[in-house]
């Protein structure tokens, strides 16, 4: 074999080689791209999910307490069928149909309760938290307490609840970046939890004043957490207020502020500018402090609230429609179709469902602050108001009697 046959056969075995070199790196190539698309369709659903209709069934992962008193306990609840959860916005609620055992005297009973998620979003669980709320001083006629102390006492890790998705048109707007002011009393420190860990986690960058009024150490929720957030987060600016702190309390250490978490202070403290502000809290509070900020000058849409129950809240407007009907001293004839009764509705009840049940008329209720929809109920005719939008969504024809007011005669289905 002569040179240069001998070197026309190299030069062929190494075209070969490269040849099938790059054969074999286009195909790795064009495999890794074809798994990568795979991976997507395989994330992209669990992106996407859609809300469940219905009750879904949760397990009890956990539990743990979060305040030194140990009335403010957080439960972990994980999917039953092990599929991926939706995300929720920031500051939504979860709603739980709850069979509360038979008391002496008393069968089992139904009862529909929605308590706040206190985390940002994740695939594989939620998170709720749940104040131990006494027995009122006097007789209310709404069972206070009776669904916290269920979970207190019964619901255990392993138990199963039965709960829909999550709802409220009470959230974070995480679309912007404006600085957020939440203001919190109380229990009311859990949606902003939510809103708080998931800035955290999103939006670093975002500034926020987080606001928490209580009474002492002993019923702060998420101490460790906060204190270690504010020392992580160089936007964050936490407001620890204490209105009867305890001996061992250290101002500047346990807490910021002495007093509550109202206007003033916000005054005082607040640097100017545009702020986004959500408030949550008990009655009191959010009456004095929603009205408060519209005064101050804040554009309503920049004033977000959700109360703990029945809160007659309103910014500072003009008198609403129905209030002007009020004001005539003209009654308004209230038909109940299905129980056959007409009464006259003079505007010193409430809501609808104080004047029903203050007749006798017997709805079912749950939350009783126009989040939960148990007391739906169909308007024949006539026109059922709200002082704000409630956070069960509504069809056309439907009312929920917990927060709605007539603004004329009605008709409905009670």
């Amino acid at each position: 074999m002569t040179a240069s046959t001998l070197l026309l056969y190299i030069s062929l075995f190494l075209g070969s080689q490269a040849l099938l070199g790059l054969a074999f790196t286009l195909l790795r190539k064009r495999s890794e791209a074809v798994a990568g698309m795979l991976d997507d369709k395989e994330q992209q659903p669990r992106r996407q999910l859609s809300a469940w209709s219905g009750v879904r069934t949760f397990r009890v992962a956990r539990r743990a307490y979060e305040d030194a008193a140990q009335t403010q306990c957080s439960f972990y609840l994980e999917p039953v069928d092990a599929q991926a959860l939706p995300a929720f916005k920031p500051g939504q609620f979860l709603t739980f149909s709850l069979l509360l055992p038979a008391q002496p005297g008393a069968a089992a009973r139904t009862m529909t309760r929605c308590y706040s998620l206190s985390d940002s979003p994740a695939p594989n669980h939620y998170r709720i938290t749940i104040k131990r709320v006494g027995a009122p001083a006097a007789p209310s006629g709404i069972p206070d307490g009776v669904a916290s102390n269920f979970f207190h006492d019964h619901v255990h890790a392993g138990n199963t609840l039965q709960i829909r998705a999550p709802s409220g048109h009470f959230h974070l707007d995480t679309d912007g970046l404006a600085p957020v002011v939440l203001i919190a009393g109380g229990i009311g420190i859990t949606p902003m939890m939510s809103m708080l860990r998931w800035c955290a986690q999103h939006q670093p960058q975002r500034a926020v004043h987080l606001y928490y009024g209580v009474r002492n150490s002993a019923e702060q929720a998420y101490k460790a957490l906060l204190e270690d957030m504010a020392g992580r987060m160089p936007q964050l600016r936490l407001h620890v207020v204490y209105s009867k702190p305890l001996l061992d309390d250290k101002e500047g250490i346990d807490y910021q502020h002495l007093g509550h978490a109202d206007l003033p202070l916000l005054k005082q403290t607040l640097p100017p500018g545009v702020h986004q502000f959500y408030v949550c809290g008990p009655t009191a509070m959010l009456e004095a402090l929603v009205p408060g900020l519209s005064q101050w000058g804040v554009a309503s849409s920049d004033i977000h609230f959700e109360a703990f129950g029945p809160a007659r809240v309103r910014l500072s407007e003009a008198a609403t429609a129905e209030e002007a009907v009020y004001a005539q001293g003209e009654p308004l004839d209230i038909q109940f179709t299905r129980s056959g009764r007409t009464l006259q509705w003079h505007g010193k009840h409430a809501n609808l469902l104080d004047f029903a049940e203050a007749h006798g008329i017997a709805v079912e209720s749950g939350c009783r602050s126009g989040s939960c929809g148990s007391c739906l109920t169909r308007v024949a005719s006539g026109t059922v108001v709200y002082d704000h939008a409630p956070d069960f969504d509504l069809l056309p024809g439907q009312c929920l009697l917990c927060v709605g007011k007539p603004r004329s005669p009605l008709a409905i289905e009670a």
